[in-house]
Protein backbone atom coordinates (compact mmCIF):
# COMPACT_ATOMS: atom_id res chain seq x y z
CA UNK A 1 0.00 0.00 0.00
CA UNK A 2 2.79 2.39 0.90
CA UNK A 3 4.54 1.48 -2.37
CA UNK A 4 1.48 2.47 -4.37
CA UNK A 5 1.21 5.71 -2.43
CA UNK A 6 4.87 6.55 -3.18
CA UNK A 7 4.34 5.76 -6.86
CA UNK A 8 1.27 7.94 -6.94
CA UNK A 9 3.19 10.82 -5.29
CA UNK A 10 6.00 10.41 -7.84
CA UNK A 11 3.52 10.52 -10.70
CA UNK A 12 1.80 13.60 -9.26
CA UNK A 13 5.18 15.31 -8.69
CA UNK A 14 6.25 14.58 -12.25
CA UNK A 15 2.97 15.89 -13.64
CA UNK A 16 3.27 19.07 -11.55
CA UNK A 17 6.76 19.62 -12.99
CA UNK A 18 5.48 19.10 -16.54
CA UNK A 19 2.61 21.50 -15.95
CA UNK A 20 5.05 24.10 -14.64
CA UNK A 21 7.35 23.64 -17.65
CA UNK A 22 4.44 23.91 -20.11
CA UNK A 23 3.07 27.01 -18.39
CA UNK A 24 6.51 28.68 -18.58
CA UNK A 25 6.83 27.70 -22.23
CA UNK A 26 3.35 29.07 -22.97
CA UNK A 27 4.25 32.39 -21.33
CA UNK A 28 7.47 32.60 -23.36
CA UNK A 29 5.59 31.90 -26.57
CA UNK A 30 2.91 34.45 -25.74
CA UNK A 31 5.61 37.04 -25.14
CA UNK A 32 7.25 36.16 -28.48
CA UNK A 33 3.83 36.42 -30.18
CA UNK A 34 3.37 39.92 -28.73
CA UNK A 35 6.85 40.94 -29.90
CA UNK A 36 6.17 39.54 -33.36
CA UNK A 37 2.86 41.40 -33.45
CA UNK A 38 4.67 44.65 -32.67
CA UNK A 39 7.32 43.92 -35.31
CA UNK A 40 4.65 43.09 -37.88
CA UNK A 41 2.82 46.34 -37.13
CA UNK A 42 6.08 48.28 -37.49
CA UNK A 43 6.94 46.56 -40.78
CA UNK A 44 3.43 47.23 -42.06
CA UNK A 45 3.85 50.95 -41.28
CA UNK A 46 7.21 51.03 -43.07
CA UNK A 47 5.76 49.09 -45.99
CA UNK A 48 2.90 51.55 -46.36
CA UNK A 49 5.34 54.45 -46.19
CA UNK A 50 7.59 52.80 -48.78
CA UNK A 51 4.64 52.22 -51.10
CA UNK A 52 3.60 55.85 -50.77
CA UNK A 53 7.15 57.05 -51.42
CA UNK A 54 7.39 54.67 -54.36
CA UNK A 55 4.23 56.09 -55.92
CA UNK A 56 5.50 59.66 -55.45
CA UNK A 57 8.95 58.89 -56.85
CA UNK A 58 7.53 56.84 -59.73
CA UNK A 59 5.34 59.80 -60.66
CA UNK A 60 8.39 62.08 -60.48
CA UNK A 61 10.32 59.68 -62.69
CA UNK A 62 7.50 59.63 -65.22
CA UNK A 63 7.44 63.42 -65.30
CA UNK A 64 11.23 63.52 -65.64
CA UNK A 65 11.04 61.01 -68.46
CA UNK A 66 8.47 63.12 -70.25
CA UNK A 67 10.59 66.26 -69.83
CA UNK A 68 13.65 64.36 -71.11
CA UNK A 69 11.73 63.15 -74.13
CA UNK A 70 10.58 66.70 -74.73
CA UNK A 71 14.11 68.10 -74.32
CA UNK A 72 15.54 65.40 -76.60
CA UNK A 73 12.82 65.95 -79.16
CA UNK A 74 13.26 69.76 -79.11
CA UNK A 75 17.08 69.81 -79.25
CA UNK A 76 17.83 66.55 -80.96
CA UNK A 77 20.07 65.49 -78.06
CA UNK A 78 19.75 65.19 -74.31
CA UNK A 79 20.99 68.12 -72.19
CA UNK A 80 23.27 67.37 -69.24
CA UNK A 81 20.57 68.43 -66.74
CA UNK A 82 18.07 66.15 -68.45
CA UNK A 83 20.60 63.31 -68.31
CA UNK A 84 21.07 64.08 -64.59
CA UNK A 85 17.33 63.84 -64.01
CA UNK A 86 17.21 60.58 -65.97
CA UNK A 87 20.06 59.13 -63.92
CA UNK A 88 18.42 60.11 -60.63
CA UNK A 89 15.07 58.77 -61.80
CA UNK A 90 16.69 55.49 -62.77
CA UNK A 91 18.23 55.22 -59.27
CA UNK A 92 14.83 55.89 -57.71
CA UNK A 93 13.10 53.31 -59.88
CA UNK A 94 15.77 50.73 -59.12
CA UNK A 95 15.25 51.35 -55.42
CA UNK A 96 18.77 52.54 -54.80
CA UNK A 97 19.76 54.62 -51.83
CA UNK A 98 19.97 58.36 -51.89
CA UNK A 99 23.47 57.75 -50.51
CA UNK A 100 24.55 55.67 -53.53
CA UNK A 101 28.32 55.75 -54.02
CA UNK A 102 28.92 57.78 -50.86
CA UNK A 103 31.02 56.98 -47.85
CA UNK A 104 29.45 56.90 -44.40
CA UNK A 105 31.03 60.25 -43.54
CA UNK A 106 29.80 61.87 -46.76
CA UNK A 107 26.29 60.54 -46.12
CA UNK A 108 26.40 61.81 -42.51
CA UNK A 109 27.52 65.19 -43.83
CA UNK A 110 24.44 65.22 -46.07
CA UNK A 111 22.19 64.30 -43.14
CA UNK A 112 23.65 67.03 -40.92
CA UNK A 113 23.24 69.53 -43.75
CA UNK A 114 19.58 68.56 -44.06
CA UNK A 115 18.77 68.83 -40.34
CA UNK A 116 21.05 71.78 -39.57
CA UNK A 117 21.74 70.69 -36.00
CA UNK A 118 23.89 68.17 -34.09
CA UNK A 119 22.70 64.56 -33.97
CA UNK A 120 23.64 61.56 -31.85
CA UNK A 121 25.35 58.69 -33.68
CA UNK A 122 22.30 56.51 -32.96
CA UNK A 123 20.04 58.99 -34.79
CA UNK A 124 22.56 59.26 -37.62
CA UNK A 125 22.63 55.46 -37.94
CA UNK A 126 18.82 55.36 -38.07
CA UNK A 127 18.70 58.03 -40.79
CA UNK A 128 21.39 56.31 -42.85
CA UNK A 129 19.60 52.98 -42.50
CA UNK A 130 16.29 54.56 -43.57
CA UNK A 131 18.10 56.12 -46.53
CA UNK A 132 19.19 52.66 -47.63
CA UNK A 133 22.86 52.86 -46.66
CA UNK A 134 24.12 49.45 -45.58
CA UNK A 135 26.23 49.64 -42.44
CA UNK A 136 27.44 46.23 -41.42
CA UNK A 137 29.11 45.13 -38.26
CA UNK A 138 28.21 44.30 -34.72
CA UNK A 139 28.30 47.92 -33.50
CA UNK A 140 27.29 50.22 -36.36
CA UNK A 141 26.62 53.20 -34.06
CA UNK A 142 30.15 52.95 -32.65
CA UNK A 143 31.56 52.58 -36.17
CA UNK A 144 29.80 55.77 -37.27
CA UNK A 145 31.00 57.69 -34.19
CA UNK A 146 34.58 56.51 -34.74
CA UNK A 147 34.49 57.55 -38.41
CA UNK A 148 33.19 61.00 -37.50
CA UNK A 149 35.85 61.52 -34.81
CA UNK A 150 38.52 60.92 -37.47
CA UNK A 151 37.02 63.34 -40.02
CA UNK A 152 37.87 67.04 -39.65
CA UNK A 153 34.50 68.04 -41.11
CA UNK A 154 32.81 66.99 -37.88
CA UNK A 155 33.00 68.18 -34.30
CA UNK A 156 31.93 66.19 -31.26
CA UNK A 157 29.54 68.30 -29.15
CA UNK A 158 28.43 65.65 -26.65
CA UNK A 159 28.66 61.93 -25.99
CA UNK A 160 28.49 60.41 -29.50
CA UNK A 161 26.82 63.61 -30.72
CA UNK A 162 28.25 65.41 -33.73
CA UNK A 163 27.79 68.51 -35.85
CA UNK A 164 29.52 69.90 -38.89
CA UNK A 165 32.62 71.78 -37.73
CA UNK A 166 31.97 75.53 -37.50
CA UNK A 167 34.86 76.28 -39.85
CA UNK A 168 33.24 74.00 -42.45
CA UNK A 169 30.15 75.75 -43.86
CA UNK A 170 26.91 73.77 -43.95
CA UNK A 171 26.40 74.74 -47.59
CA UNK A 172 29.50 72.87 -48.79
CA UNK A 173 28.59 70.50 -51.61
CA UNK A 174 29.34 66.86 -50.92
Amino acid sequence: MENQNDELQDIIGGLEQRISVYERKRKELQKKREQLGEEIASVERYLELAKTLYRVEADKAKLASLSIQSATHDKGEMSSSAADVASKSREILLGRSKYVGRSVTDAVYMVLQEVGRPLHAKDLYQRLKEGGMPIRGKTPVTSIATSLKRDSRFRKVGPNTFEVSPDKPLTKAV
